[in-house]
């Protein structure tokens, strides 16, 4: 199987909307071997590509990157757990 099937990563599903590490590769001029590594290494999307792989292929940064770019429902919730820690 291939490792974008076995991940739940952002940069997993950007492969397999892709189609393969071949295709994602095209989307992102980058090669192949470097999508395997960062699969491999269990890498996230790097952030300077998010951009581009949300317009090219329609994903949602939040999918693509949660750490950097969070639901604002999920902020807005982290937020409020923060205030009721503090009283």
């Amino acid at each position: 199987m291939a490792l974008e099937h076995e991940s739940s990563t952002g940069l997993a599903l950007a492969v397999r909307t892709a189609g393969s590490q071949t295709a994602f590769a095209d989307v992102i001029r980058r090669r192949q071997s470097t999508v395997h590594n960062w699969l491999r290494g269990g890498k996230e999307l790097p952030a300077e590509l998010v951009f581009e792989v949300e317009a090219k292929l329609g994903i949602s940064r939040h999918d693509l990157r949660p750490d950097l770019y969070p639901r604002e429902d999920t902020a807005e919730a982290s937020a409020l757990g923060d205030e009721e820690l503090a009283a």
